[in-house]
């Protein structure tokens, strides 16, 4: 079984597989990369001083999808060596859990470092992602994708923080 370059849904993440995927993925460059770089983003224990207790996150799937398209397409156009594969869960994760899952990979390591800095940076921008923290003595919405994905600044400072 085939594992997508994009996804996004309820499964626990596979990062071995998720990195895997790009070694088979169409366009593939003749020969071996030089990097693949990988970046597992997971549930923490606490957050802004309170002990979380567990998160719960929304997605509207079909646009996070395109969302996760548009990342695709950025990267290849500034890095055009660099291929992506991005996976996030959604649904109740337990501290520990991996939500999202990203790797790139290029002839050259700063091209895959960089790019996945940027991807991570464009989908708390522009995903249409929510998180629902739950901690003891309540719960609480995370502010989730404010960017408009067609603002070059946001996309300039995505950039900028992935090239720092």
């Amino acid at each position: 079984m085939s594992t997508p370059l994009l996804a996004i849904g309820p499964g626990p993440l596979e990062l071995e597989r998720i990195a895997a995927s790009l070694a088979s993925s169409a366009g593939q460059a003749a020969g071996v990369d030089g990097a693949v770089v990988t970046f597992l983003g997971l549930v923490r224990d606490h957050n802004l001083g309170r002990r979380v207790r567990y998160l719960e996150y929304e997605a509207y799937e079909p646009l996070a999808l395109k969302a996760f398209e548009r990342i695709a397409s950025e990267i290849a156009t500034r890095w055009p060596d660099t291929r992506l594969a991005l996976h996030h869960r959604v649904g109740r994760l337990a501290i520990g859990d991996a939500s999202v899952a990203i790797a790139t990979r290029s002839p050259h390591r700063a091209n895959a470092y960089a790019a996945c800095r940027y991807a991570i940076e464009r989908v708390k921008q522009i995903a249409p992602i929510w998180k629902r923290e739950f901690f003891d003595g309540g719960d609480v919405w995370i502010e989730g994708a404010t960017a408009d994905p067609d603002a070059a600044d946001a996309r300039a400072e995505a950039e900028r923080i992935a090239c720092a």
